[in-house]
Order: structure tokens, then C-alpha cells, then sequence
């Protein structure tokens, strides 16, 4: 089990509220991207839509991602895996069990054979692929205000094949030929360390890259703007809380050169909500984006007032006790912290012509 899967279930922001339909949970389609525009009125964190909407439909599939645009999601953070034929698909695990009730792997199984499969949570939908979500995203003028934040997991070697396959997928789907954005406007990279950050920042220049994880850390190391200009961060939540989170979020916010962003993972209660929005985060991974949509509308219009509920003490007992079982696990993982993703001089190459003939054979 990766420390992403023990954690995972266990400067202001700028506010885009002011950009809502009267009465809808729908967004006009403004002139910027969501993560670019100046900030109106209170600032309030953006919606990024964990898997999609996963709280009601099935994870990572093209109805959750399109539900979640519906509820008011600013943003689709999705993972990403390769098959063995180069196909980048939308999948939290590096297998098929969880979701499609298969053992295999998906980097063992080609594409033709990974498109017959629906989920086993109702209602039994495909597998889909990167090449679907920007599909969907640039044949349609209205979303154009919608942003991805692509979780690059680390069960893939990041330079060997899976980051190239990524860039082959963008370069694939150009943007219309009317349109005012790119791909580099939209995407933004994250990865678990920083080998993966350097493999996206050599493969994909020019794109925003996010560094995730638990950490505070590891993540110090990405508050640096002569190696790392520009760098996010997209952490999980209760790594923030208390004085030493404050000091990190402070330290981001001082900056230097390049300005930052501080997403935070996952966020289903109401409570943490409306600590993201004291906090001043950039933005909330939440499965329950109908959710976080009220709690935003209700900030905005009707503030954080009396009888809204808000981070018990319990909470804050909770976080600190998950605080420090991030801080061991860090200890504990720290080597595959720095290793993982590290590539042999050579390696890449071979793996490339490997995947090559593997995809010539199928």
C-alpha cells in the first residue's frame, strides 16, 4: 500500500462566485481561466472536483467529471495510469480490482480490451481515457473555464513512458482553432516528488506543475524559486492545520518571484470547508462538490455566521493525531520519497523502444 492510499481515505486565492448564474449552480464562461482571474468580492476557494463528482457517481469516469461540471466544479483533478498498448486512462489504482472487480493490472492490458469495461458500481459505465476528458473539454465553448489538475501516480516510471504518452495525448487534441486558451492554460501536472516534477517539467514545458503529497516536509523543498519557480501544491488538509501549517501557508504566501498556489485534499466536511475558506486556500479536492458549492454559496452571501457548522475540537484532535502519523510516515518512506521515479542514465531510451514494440505487436 503507497502512502498515497494510507492518507488518501484516512497570497489569497482568488473567488470566482461572482461569475454564478442567478439562481444556478452553473458558471458563465468568463474571459480568464478559474485559476487566473482576478479575484471579485470574498475570497473563496475554487471547486476541484475529486475524481468528479465521486460522492454520487462512479470515480473518474466521463458522467462523474460531467455531473461535477453541473454541480459547479471550477476544476476535475483525475488520475492517470498507462496501458500497455500507450493509452493514458483515468484511474485512481494501478489495477482494475477496486472499480471493474479484476485483478489485472491496467498496464498489462491494451486499450481494445479496457474499453469493454464498465464499472461495478451503478451505473455501469466505461473506462475512460485522457484523450475523452480533453476531448469533451475543447468541443465545447461553455467550459472553457474549466481546469485540470492531473494526479500522475507513481506506480508508472514518470520519464520511461507514462509522462511522453501524456504529452502525446495533449499534442493529439489541439484546441479549436478560434479559441482563446491552450492546453498550458488549463492542465496543471502534479507529482508525488521531485523526480516526477522534473520528468513534467522536461516532457510538458511550459505547464504549471503541483507538487501533492502529506508532507510540509518534503513539500519546503518546492518553496524555491531558482529550482522550483512556480511550483503548487496540492497537500492533504490536515497537514495545514495548527502553527506549523500556518507558517508553511505563510511562507508560500511571502513568496519570491513566481507566485503559488495551495490546493488541499480531501475535503467532504462542512466544517473543513469552511476552514478553507478562513484559511484562504486557493481551492478544495472534495468528492462532494454539491456540498462545497452551498457552503461557498453561503460564504459569499451570508458569511460563516452563527449555527453554521464549523471544525470541532474532536477535529482538530483528529488532525493533529493524523499530523503525526504523516511525520513518521514520512521518516518511515522517506528513501522512496527521494528514489521513486529516478531514472538510469540510458534507461529511457530502452524502455521507449520496449513500449514501441509493444504497441506495434498489439
Amino acid at each position: 500500500m503507497t502512502a498515497e492510499e494510507v492518507l488518501n481515505d484516512a497570497k489569497p486565492p482568488e473567488d470566482h462566485s461572482s461569475d454564478l448564474i442567478p439562481g444556478s449552480t452553473l458558471e458563465k464562461t468568463p474571459t480568464q481561466h478559474n485559476h487566473d482571474a482576478p479575484p471579485k468580492k470574498k475570497n473563496l476557494p475554487q471547486i476541484i472536483a475529486h475524481r468528479g463528482y465521486k460522492a454520487l457517481y462512479p470515480e473518474n469516469s466521463m458522467l462523474a467529471i460531467e455531473e461535477a461540471i453541473k454541480a459547479g466544479a471550477h476544476a476535475i483533478e483525475t488520475d492517470v495510469h498507462e496501458s500497455k498498448d500507450g493509452v493514458v486512462v483515468l484511474s485512481h489504482d494501478p489495477t482494475l480490482k477496486r472499480c471493474f472487480s479484476l485483478p489485472a493490472k491496467i498496464s498489462s492490458c491494451t486499450w481494445p480490451y479496457l474499453s469493454t469495461l464498465l464499472t461495478t458500481s451503478p451505473p455501469h459505465v466505461p473506462l475512460a481515457r485522457l484523450s475523452d476528458l480533453l476531448s469533451y473539454l475543447s468541443a465545447t465553448p461553455s467550459l472553457s473555464h474549466i481546469w485540470i489538475l492531473l494526479d500522475i501516480k507513481t506506480d508508472d516510471d514518470p520519464s520511461l513512458t507514462l509522462v511522453p504518452a501524456i504529452a502525446r495525448t495533449i499534442a493529439s487534441h489541439p484546441p479549436p482553432p478560434d479559441a482563446s486558451w491552450t492546453w498550458q492554460d488549463r492542465i496543471v501536472l502534479g507529482g508525488w516528488n521531485e523526480n516526477y516534477l522534473t520528468s513534467l517539467g522536461k516532457e510538458l514545458q511550459g505547464f504549471k506543475r503541483a507538487y501533492i503529497g502529506f508532507s510540509l516536509l518534503y513539500a519546503n523543498r518546492f518553496v524555491d524559486d531558482e529550482k522550483w519557480p512556480g511550483v503548487g501544491f496540492n497537500l492533504l488538509q490536515q497537514s495545514l492545520v495548527g502553527p506549523v501549517g500556518r507558517g508553511f501557508l505563510e511562507r508560500v504566501r511571502e513568496g519570491g518571484k513566481t507566485e503559488r498556489k495551495v490546493w488541499v485534499w480531501t475535503v467532504n466536511e462542512e466544517g473543513w470547508m469552511r476552514w478553507c475558506v478562513g484559511k484562504g486556500v486557493d481551492g478544495g479536492v472534495t468528492d462532494d462538490v454539491g456540498l462545497l458549492r452551498e457552503v461557498l454559496d453561503e460564504e459569499q452571501h451570508c458569511g460563516g455566521g452563527k449555527g453554521k457548522k464549523k471544525v470541532t475540537v474532536g477535529m482538530y484532535i483528529k488532525a493533529a493525531m493524523v499530523q503525526i502519523l504523516t511525520v513518521v510516515l514520512a521518516v518511515v518512506i522517506w528513501g522512496r520519497l527521494r528514489k521513486v521515479g529516478r531514472v538510469v542514465e540510458g534507461e529511457v531510451k530502452k524502455k521507449h523502444e520496449e513500449k514501441a514494440d509493444t504497441r506495434e505487436q498489439c
